[in-house]
């Protein structure tokens, strides 16, 4: 009987180590399993680490997971990966929670997970209410209601200077972009219209 640790992230700049030293504390993790780089909107069967998962379990070991969200992509999702798990004779333990068993173990991560899809929602429905906001505030008064002038991130350098510059040096694309700490496709973008000659 092994006890496994399952860890995700969703960006690579992110650590694991965190849910490491979690897990870690009062068990013995004889065999770790991750995912970095992968979103939680990929269902867990389809993530590669998991997947190895599946394949390596057997009944009687113990699955340790640092929270619900690690073990699926919304409420349906984790609710049938911990349903296969624990019909397979697994034990499906997760930070905080405890162990999870058929009955009214289920029952809780099934009301968990849908507290967790609905926080999501709401944070998608923030997000698009206070971008529309935005936009017709912008439309307005050319400003968004934060005070910004568009609704991007804001330019790094005025495109005006970065022109005057180009064409001050007779600089290439390239040369201007090393001097303002930005990308070829930036210089390229703010220089649009300028004479031939300085367009590479």
């Amino acid at each position: 009987m092994s006890h496994i640790g399952y860890y995700r992230v969703s960006t690579l700049d992110q650590s694991i180590e965190s849910q490491r030293a979690a897990l870690s504390q009062g068990h013995q993790i004889d065999r770790e399993f991750v995912d970095e780089g992968v979103s939680g909107a990929v269902l867990a069967a389809e993530r590669p680490g998991f997947r190895a998962l599946l394949d390596y379990i057997r009944e009687g070991d113990t699955l340790h997971v640092y929270a619900v969200d690690r073990l699926g992509r919304d409420a349906i999702d984790v609710q049938t990966t911990i349903r296969g798990l624990i019909t397979r004779g697994v034990v499906v333990e997760i930070r905080g929670l405890g162990r999870i068993a058929k009955g009214v173990g289920e029952l809780i991560i099934a009301v968990l997970a849908q507290v967790a899809d609905m926080e999501r929602q709401r944070i998608r429905e923030r997000t698009t209410a206070g971008r529309e906001v935005a936009r017709k505030s912008l439309e307005l008064t050319g400003k968004t209601h934060r005070g910004k002038v568009s609704l991007g991130r804001p330019a790094k350098y005025d495109p005006g200077v970065v022109r005057e510059w180009r064409m001050k040096h007779s600089a290439s694309i390239r040369k201007t972009a090393e001097h303002f700490g930005l990308s070829d496709s930036t210089v390229k973008r703010y220089c649009l219209g300028l004479p031939t000659a300085m367009s590479s």
